[in-house]
């Protein structure tokens, strides 16, 4: 089944199942972030553009009985998704059905945020982040998680057909009215808000085809690239060749990929 406002990368089970190998690879650098910016038991927090809610999950946990966790995403099917995850295990989190336009949030009744990849889809991200720095209780922290730069994402030794698809995956991130590479420019942005950027640390990813960071991207690589041909910045002979191309680096000793740098950055409310 196919929403309307699907992610790029759709909200089918098989993007589900990518987003939770994605969530296993990053689970380390979220619960650092998290503990950095001290989320704690009886804190409402929100989880901006939770997906199928793997992060909400985990942050009702923290939050516990006491506290309540917040989580917005306009696909209906994970909101419904995380609606069961959250019956299954007795965990306080409210659901919002909404994109972040119409998003509606309560002045001065949140203790923190988290985020992971939304601000990159968005012609305006300030925006939704002034919504949530007015939502935000003072001393209330920011957590995010986004691109920084993406056109460090290579591999070593370099494959013609690898390299030519991850070149248009990146000519197509551009030509949009997004920006991908949004994280570099949150520390400005969000002191512009009034906020205290507390913490700010890259986070590179340099995978061997044993690690199972090497899976994130060859997972998205087999979703993405054949999107490219439907968009016309790839031949189905291409992404044949780049899929091919993949499957050989893995077979040659001493192949590593680099996975495009992101940024971690904490803020503060005074």
């Amino acid at each position: 089944m196919k929403e309307d406002n699907a992610y790029i990368l759709g909200t089918d089970h098989k993007e589900l199942h990518r987003l939770g190998l994605q969530h296993q690879v990053w689970a380390s650098e979220t619960t650092r972030s998290w503990e950095t910016a001290q989320f704690s038991e009886g804190q409402t927090l929100l989880d901006l553009g939770s997906g199928p809610g793997f992060c909400s999950k985990e942050l009702a946990y923290i939050t516990g009985a006491k506290g309540k966790v917040i989580a917005v995403d306009q696909s209906k099917h994970y909101i419904d998704f995380l609606n069961q995850i959250a019956q299954t295990h007795q965990l306080n989190i409210e659901t919002m059905l909404s994109n972040f336009d119409d998003m509606k949030l309560t002045p001065n009744s949140l203790d923190g945020m988290y985020c992971r990849w939304a601000l990159a889809w968005l012609s305006d991200p300030k925006k939704t982040l002034s919504k949530v720095f007015d939502a935000l209780k003072p001393n209330g922290k920011m957590v995010i998680h986004e691109y920084y730069n993406w056109s460090t994402h290579q591999t070593e030794p370099q494959m013609e057909g690898l390299a030519k698809a991850i070149g248009a995956a990146l000519k197509s991130f551009k030509d949009s009215p997004n920006e991908i590479d949004i994280g570099r420019f949150l520390p400005s942005m969000l002191t512009d808000l009034g906020m205290t950027v507390t913490h700010v640390r890259p986070i590179i990813k340099l995978a061997t085809p044993k690690d199972m960071s090497w899976h994130w991207p060859k997972s998205f690589y087999h979703s993405y690239f054949p999107r490219l041909v439907e968009y016309n910045y790839l031949t189905t002979e291409e992404v044949k060749q780049a899929l091919d191309d993949i499957e050989t680096l893995e077979s040659i000793p001493g192949a590593t990929l680099n996975c495009p740098m992101m940024v971690e950055v904490i803020a503060e409310k005074k």
